[in-house]
């Protein structure tokens, strides 16, 4: 049986990942491709991610008998049938639904290219034709080197799902002020109201230090990535951002510091165990799930980090706010990131602007 295994490095914090096989050793083609991304410094939940795709990859490979130096193209495409069907070995008489979403599917799929291309790299293999060459002259997106690169084809993958394309939903007010409410802590009150009113990923909010907030002159956060965070959060941006806030933020995390904060604590980090375990230790992604678990289920609320990013964004979307501007505030490294998430509106949004252009055009 295939596992992943989590590992603390010698002499060090940093934790890192094995993928085991049956014998109770490493895959080593795995470990190879796992260590290459570490030396990338690719973050450690990244490369957890990984490994859990390459451990799926190889429980097929072990299902299906086959050596993983001689996969072919249709050998992949079984993969991902197996993906969506882990069970298949019997037929099912009514429709089922798939396991994992295509999004899923396509996550592993790139994991698994990207595992090829570096054995093949290596001259460990031959290689599998995953990607093509073609021409996309109805592109919409036009990339910055357009005018140079146009008459060019473009690399893409062959096995790809398409996903379909869902309005990531967002909260409303109410609910938001519902959640605050159920925050028996001002501390995760702060954090709600910080997730919703900046928009940070939780990563990025649970590698905040006290430096980062300031509160002299302008109302800013500074998202500052960090390789070395004690709770292993990660600031998936490599690019250093500022976030301007409300004074009513400000006063929450003032709140925080004064009502609940230890004086005795020696941390720099914003948000920490106060309460149970480890007091003093950087708040983790673990105890982030607890609290949303929690809030879960005395609100109702289908909630999660993700969707408060998503609802301020949305706000700023119906607000009018320029793309560009919203990819600044949001940290994407493509505006095109930005306006594939956030321009698949609901059909309220849809109507308020039907209503909009009726009256600008009776006027």
């Amino acid at each position: 049986m295939v596992q992943v295994q989590r590992i603390r490095l010698p002499n060090s914090s940093q934790v890192s990942w094995l993928v085991i096989g049956d014998d109770y050793l490493p895959i080593e083609p795995v470990q190879s491709y796992l260590k290459y991304l570490e030396s990338l410094e690719r973050s450690p939940n990244t490369i957890q991610s990984y490994a859990n795709h390459l451990k799926l990859f190889w429980e097929f490979l072990q299902a299906s008998h086959l050596d993983w130096k001689v996969v072919t193209l249709e050998d992949l495409a079984n993969f991902i049938h197996w993906l969506r069907c882990p069970e298949a070995g019997v037929m099912p008489l009514q429709t089922q639904q798939a396991r994992r979403t295509e999004r899923t599917i396509n996550t592993i799929l790139a994991a698994i290219c990207g595992f090829y291309e570096f054995q093949e790299r290596l001259g460990a293999i031959e290689g599998i034709e995953t990607h093509r060459h073609q021409f996309q002259p109805g592109r919409k997106y036009k990339s910055f080197l357009h005018h140079i690169n146009k008459g060019k084809a473009v690399r893409t993958r062959l096995l790809k799902l398409k996903e379909p394309k869902r309005f990531p939903g967002c909260l409303t007010p109410e609910e938001i002020e519902q959640l605050m409410t159920s925050c028996n802590r001002i501390r995760d009150k702060f954090l709600i109201y910080l997730l919703y009113e900046t928009g940070l990923r939780i990563g990025e909010a649970l590698g905040l230090r006290h430096e980062d907030v300031r509160s002299t002159g302008e109302n800013e956060i500074h998202v500052v990535p960090r390789l070395n965070n004690s709770n292993r959060s990660r600031s998936k941006s490599a690019s250093e951002r500022v976030v301007h806030v409300t004074k009513k933020m400000m006063k929450l995390y003032a709140d925080y510091l004064i009502e609940e904060y230890p004086e005795d604590i020696d941390s720099d980090y914003v948000f920490v165990n106060i309460w149970e375990g480890q007091r003093g230790s950087a708040m983790t992604y673990a105890a982030v799930d607890s609290l949303f678990k929690r809030l879960r289920k005395k609100t109702g609320l289908d909630v999660h980090p993700h969707l408060l990013r998503h609802t301020h964004a949305t706000e700023l979307v119906r607000a009018g706010w320029d793309v560009a501007y919203i990819q600044k505030r949001l940290g994407h490294a493509s505006v095109q990131t930005t306006i594939n998430i956030y321009t698949h509106l609901d059909d309220g949004d849809l109507k308020e602007a039907y209503k909009s252009y009726l009256e600008q055009k009776n006027n």
